[in-house]
């Protein structure tokens, strides 16, 4: 759900004292209402995007993101800790969750994930597999597929430039069947 905020300034300024202080903030105003403060990222382009990401323990459903909305939408207007105009935009984080702060990795042990980062030389990576350790210093990935796939792969969280968990739609898929020919052909042959 998305409104849009704020008188046009002369300034093109970030949330002031920062998206940290303004994430403790919305924190409390969302807690009012049971829900938790999954993200908050505030983007470029005209108008600028609030983006945040609400959630709770068994999910969240459009009611509770349009109270989130209201609630948020009210609190902006009071206190104006945006500078100019921005549109903000609340919803859940999805199946497919963003990671990006050290909480997020935490929470998402255990899970499927795809990870792109910046490898020791500073080209651009992609892995996929098991989230198995999130620490400070390092997330610990069992890789499925791009570099390391079959082992562990140790990745400085500030080498991460994206990373979402992943939805896995039930079962692998059974192997393809093999192809028609071989006896089965021979068996519809002519006979003569």
């Amino acid at each position: 759900m998305a409104t849009t905020h704020g008188a046009p300034s002369g300034r093109d300024g970030d949330a002031v004292g920062g998206v940290d202080e303004l994430h403790g903030a919305l924190a409390e105003v969302l807690a009012d209402l049971g829900l938790d403060l999954y993200d908050v990222a505030l983007g470029g382009g005209r108008p600028r995007v609030l983006r945040v990401l609400v959630d709770r323990p068994g999910g969240v459903d459009l009611d509770l993101v349009t109270d989130a909305t209201r609630a948020l939408s009210s609190f902006l207007d009071r206190t104006d800790p945006v500078a100019g105009t921005y549109t903000l935009e609340v919803s859940s984080p999805g199946l497919e969750r963003p990671l990006r702060l050290p909480r997020h990795f935490e929470g998402a042990v255990g899970e499927t994930v795809s990870v792109k980062y910046r490898d020791a030389a500073g080209r651009g990576q992609r892995v996929h597999g098991r989230l198995v350790g999130a620490a400070p210093d390092a997330i610990t990935v069992d890789v499925t597929e791009g570099p390391g796939a079959g082992g562990h792969l140790e990745i400085d969280p500030a080498a991460v430039t994206q990373a979402r968990t992943v939805f896995e739609w039930g079962p692998a898929p059974k192997p393809p069947r093999p192809a028609r020919g071989g006896r089965a052909a021979e068996r519809t042959g002519s006979k003569r």
